[in-house]
């Protein structure tokens, strides 16, 4: 027990740095330029101009190619870790706000949000050393390897589910307006709160319906054994525009990444951290 307690102050005390606060507001400034750049690729889906991946990893080769992009993808990395680290310590040891089972279920979306950071990190990072980072093909080769087994093909399946679940709980997230008890809207004055609720809320919505889309064709990719279906958000943005109404939803959903960008910029300065 002394050591579990000790492990927790140490982590709460790293909790409460200056510079890590810092690096994860500045993080949120980056990951609202990645979204800012997805939303711009998808809405170059819609009209069927797009030459690279409609995802996060798209936006990031996007933006290294831009004068000064390398020194941004590199700060972007760095950002994404300082706000991989403060998710880590949330996971561990944050939350006590909540109670019980409220306190639980918060602190294990903090354990995936860790997740997320850490695969934007590690992706900028291979974006700035030149590497490989196309995600859509590597997702698809990975899931024909598990594919392989029939064992696999249940692991893809589960997969696209979970996946698929987070896009309905996003969607749900951001319609009930649940991110605004994570910004310090007290600090705000009303025309600003109402601009956080709307770009949240449609930002949530519109992330929430691509990756359910995403989920949907990643189980369809197990059922049919089609790997090819399993290219992630790319594939689901492209699957969407093929649809009936699908531009016009398409174009619905890049405007409201982008929002979400211009929400994160918001959080850079008002979310709790």
């Amino acid at each position: 027990m002394p050591l579990t307690r000790n492990a927790e102050a140490t982590a709460a005390r790293t909790a409460d740095s200056r510079w890590l606060e810092l690096l994860a507001r500045a993080g949120f400034i980056g990951y609202g330029i990645v979204h800012l750049l997805f939303g711009w690729l998808a809405l170059q889906i819609a009209f069927g101009n797009s030459s690279d991946d409609g995802d996060q990893s798209g936006a990031l080769r996007t933006l290294a190619a831009q004068p000064m992009g390398q020194f941004l993808v590199i700060a972007i990395a760095v950002g994404m870790l300082a706000m991989a680290i403060w998710q880590a310590l949330e996971a561990a040891v944050g939350h006590h706000t909540e109670r019980g089972n409220d306190r639980l279920k918060e602190r294990i979306i903090s354990a995936a949000r860790t997740v997320i950071y850490l695969w934007l990190a590690w992706t900028a990072w291979r974006v700035f050393s030149n590497a490989n980072s196309d995600s859509a093909s590597q997702q698809e080769d990975l899931t024909a390897r598990m594919m392989e087994s029939t064992g696999g093909r249940w692991l893809v399946g589960l997969a696209g589910l979970v996946l698929a679940g987070i896009g309905v709980g996003m969607t749900i997230y951001g319609l009930k307006k649940k991110f605004m008890k994570r910004l310090k809207t007290g600090e705000m004055n009303a025309k600003t709160r109402q601009l956080a609720r709307r770009l949240g809320m449609a930002g949530y919505a519109s992330r929430g319906v691509a990756f359910a889309v995403t989920g949907l064709l990643v189980i369809l990719a197990a059922v049919n054994y089609d790997p090819e279906k399993a290219r992630g958000l790319d594939a689901a943005l492209r699957t969407l525009r093929d649809q009936s109404f699908g531009t016009i939803l398409l174009i619905l959903i890049a405007l409201g990444i982008a929002a979400f960008g211009v929400y994160c910029f918001l959080q850079s300065r008002y979310r709790k951290v």
